[in-house]
C-alpha cells in the first residue's frame, strides 16, 4: 500500500516537560480521506505542523510521500496544501491579490497563475466578493480563501485543521462537500474534534489522545470495535407499555428486546436469525399491541459511541497500568509508556 504520510515514534516534547506527541506511529494511505480525530489538547495541530516542518520533533521521523519531513524540507512543503485554523489573512489586501501573491511566491508561471486565480475563486464562491478587503471577510469567507490559497499550487496532499470550525450549517454543508470532490484526486488529510464531519467524509480516520494514537484504521473497523444493539426502536408509548412489550420477548424466536429509555426500544437479533424476519415480527408485535411506531434506525456502527468507546477503554486501560505499578512497585522506567 503506498502512504502519503508515515510517521515512526514520532515524539515531541515542549520545555522537556509537556509531551504534545508521544510516539505516533502514523500510515496514511494515498487517495484517503484520513480523519485526524481527537479532543482539543489530544495534539493534532502540533503532529500536523511537525508533517510540514514548522516544528522539530523531539524523537522519531515523519514522511511525506517518501521525503523527510524537516524544517529545511521544501519538497515536502510543495506537496501540501495547509488550511490552519481560522487562518489569519492579510486584511488590507483584495482575495485575488493574495491569491496572485502566494502565486509569485510558488513561482507560479504568470500564464497559469491568472486563469487559476479566477477559477479559484469561482470554486469557493467569492468570486462575488472581488471587490471587498479580506478585513471585511465573515468567517465563512476567510475560511473560502484559506482553502482556495490551500489548492493554488495544485498539491497531491491537502492537510486542512479544524476546517468547518465556527462555520454557520451552510458554510460547513460546502466545506464537506468541496473535501468530497477534492478526494478525488487527492489524499486529504483532516483534524477535528467533530464527529459529524468524519462519519460524512473520512474512509480512514485515527484517534489521538494526549498525544498518543489509541486507535488507527479504517472507518469501519473502528466501528466494528463497537458491541451495541442492532436497532432502536422508538414508540410513542408510555412507559408501561414499553415494559410489557418486552416482557413477551420470549414470543420472539430470536429476538431480544431490552429498554433503553421510556419510549424507546434496543433490539437485539440473535445469530442465525434473519434481520428482516426480526423486523417484521417485532412490526407484528406492536401492531397486535396498537403501539404506534415513531422511527426505526440503526444502533450499530454509530461513529459517536464507537469514539467514546475508543476514550473509556483507554482511559481504563491508564488506570489499570497505574494500579499495577502501584501494587508492584514496578519502576515506571522499565515499563512502555507510550501507550
Amino acid at each position: 500500500m503506498d502512504l502519503a504520510i508515515r510517521t515512526e515514534h514520532l515524539t515531541k516534547i515542549y520545555a522537556g516537560r509537556v509531551i504534545a506527541v508521544n510516539d505516533l506511529n502514523l500510515a496514511v494511505p494515498c487517495g484517503s480521506v484520513y480523519g485526524l480525530l481527537g479532543p482539543n489538547g489530544a495534539g493534532k495541530t502540533t503532529t500536523l505542523r511537525l508533517l510540514l516542518g514548522l516544528q522539530r520533533p523531539t524523537a522519531g521521523r515523519a514522511e511525506v510521500f517518501g521525503h523527510a519531513c524537516g524544517v529545511n524540507a521544501t519538497q515536502v512543503r510543495q506537496k501540501i496544501g495547509f488550511l490552519p485554523t481560522h487562518p489569519s489573512l492579510p486584511g488590507n489586501l483584495l482575495a485575488i491579490e493574495y491569491l496572485d501573491l502566494l502565486g509569485r511566491i510558488y513561482r507560479i508561471p504568470a500564464e497559469v497563475r491568472k486563469p487559476r486565480l479566477s477559477s479559484l475563486l469561482r470554486a469557493v464562491g467569492l468570486l462575488g466578493a472581488t471587490e471587498q478587503r479580506i478585513q471585511t471577510f465573515s468567517t465563512g469567507m476567510r475560511t473560502r480563501l484559506g482553502i482556495a490559497a490551500s489548492l493554488l499550487a495544485d498539491p497531491p496532499l491537502l492537510i486542512w485543521d479544524e476546517p468547518t470550525a465556527g462555520l454557520d450549517p451552510a458554510a460547513r454543508r460546502f466545506t464537506l462537500d468541496l473535501i468530497r470532490d477534492l478526494a478525488k484526486t487527492r489524499t486529504v488529510v483532516v483534524a477535528t474534534h467533530i464527529l459529524s464531519d468524519i462519519d460524512q467524509i473520512c474512509d480512514h480516520v485515527g484517534v489521538m489522545l494526549e498525544g498518543r494514537m489509541i486507535f488507527s484504521g479504517t472507518m469501519n473497523d473502528m466501528k466494528r470495535r463497537l458491541h451495541q444493539d442492532d436497532f432502536i426502536v422508538e414508540l410513542d408509548a408510555t412507559a408501561e407499555a414499553v415494559q410489557a412489550l418486552v416482557a413477551e420477548t420470549p414470543n420472539l424466536q430470536g429476538i431480544a428486546l431490552g429498554v433503553r429509555n421510556s419510549n424507546s426500544l434496543a433490539v437485539k437479533v440473535l445469530d442465525g436469525r434473519s434481520r428482516a424476519r426480526a423486523v417484521a415480527d417485532l412490526m407484528g408485535l406492536l401492531d397486535n399491541r396498537s403501539l404506534v411506531l415513531r422511527a426505526i434506525r440503526s444502533g450499530y456502527n454509530e461513529t459517536e459511541d464507537a469514539y467514546l468507546q475508543l476514550l473509556q477503554e483507554d482511559h481504563a486501560h491508564g488506570f489499570r497500568r497505574f494500579d499495577f505499578q502501584s501494587l508492584t512497585g514496578t519502576d515506571a522506567r522499565s515499563g512502555d509508556l507510550s501507550t
